[in-house]
């Protein structure tokens, strides 16, 4: 590993940290993001509902925030949420989710092509391997099937600079406050700051057997909505 080559994040922290907030974890994220968490789930649940799938793979699902929103927009759809963090999982069981299971993204427990469609949410970002992830999410899609990506990007031109500032100098103070745990979200910038985007983030998918691979900023790049389909 040369010093240009990002650090993976380390599987057991990302576990602990999500551990010791999940009890504040859903709202915590509607006040950092202002609300808008909600739309841009809305936007991701858009595409999902014109699929029309029968059933889907929500991975990284944490407390369930996406897995709710396309179990309410698409009510035919069977949908699974797993989650390497049995804490936070419990939260999307307790919210209404039926069918969840602890899993680890990089060893998904489920049967080659037998999913519609995966998405994952602000998860793939705290991955060990990408590529690995990326590659159970492909083997357990149905030929033709979907993959849905929702994850943070940092916004081109103007704006950069005063997110970068809020990113690591005022959004862990204040979610410090709402969850006594500063630290986990200290790590949230760094995250932020070494995932791959933008064409990068198209790249990586096409390297891991994704075709058409695309991209949708929204809000102005602070996040951005990621899709491929399998061959």
């Amino acid at each position: 590993m040369t010093d240009s080559t990002p650090a993976m994040p380390d599987a057991t922290y990302v576990r602990d940290a999500f551990a010791r907030i999940a009890d504040r974890y859903v709202l915590t994220n509607h006040v950092l993001s202002c609300g808008a968490d909600l739309w841009w789930r809305k936007v991701v649940t858009g595409r999902i509902r014109r699929w029309k799938p029968s059933r889907l793979l929500d991975v990284a699902s944490g407390t369930g925030d996406l897995a709710l929103a396309v179990q309410d927009a698409c009510p035919d759809c069977a949908v699974v949420a797993s989650d390497f963090c049995p804490e936070m999982l419990a939260h999307a069981a307790s919210r209404g989710l039926p069918h969840t299971v602890v899993a680890d993204a990089l060893n998904l427990p489920f049967e080659s092509d037998s999913f519609d469609v995966v998405t994952v949410a602000f998860g793939l970002r705290n991955m060990a391997d990408y590529e690995k992830a990326l590659g159970e999410m492909r083997r357990v899609l149905k030929p033709g099937g979907r993959l849905v990506i929702l994850d943070f990007s940092l916004p081109q031109g103007i704006l950069r600079g005063p997110y970068r500032f809020y990113l690591h100098r005022v959004l862990p103070k204040m979610a410090g406050w709402l969850t006594g745990e500063k630290d986990a979200y200290e790590y949230l910038g760094g995250s932020i700051e070494q995932f791959p985007s933008g064409e990068a983030m198209n790249a990586l998918l096409a390297r891991c057997g994704f075709q058409e691979p695309s991209c949708t900023p929204l809000t102005f790049g602070v996040v951005s909505v990621y899709q491929g389909t399998k061959k």
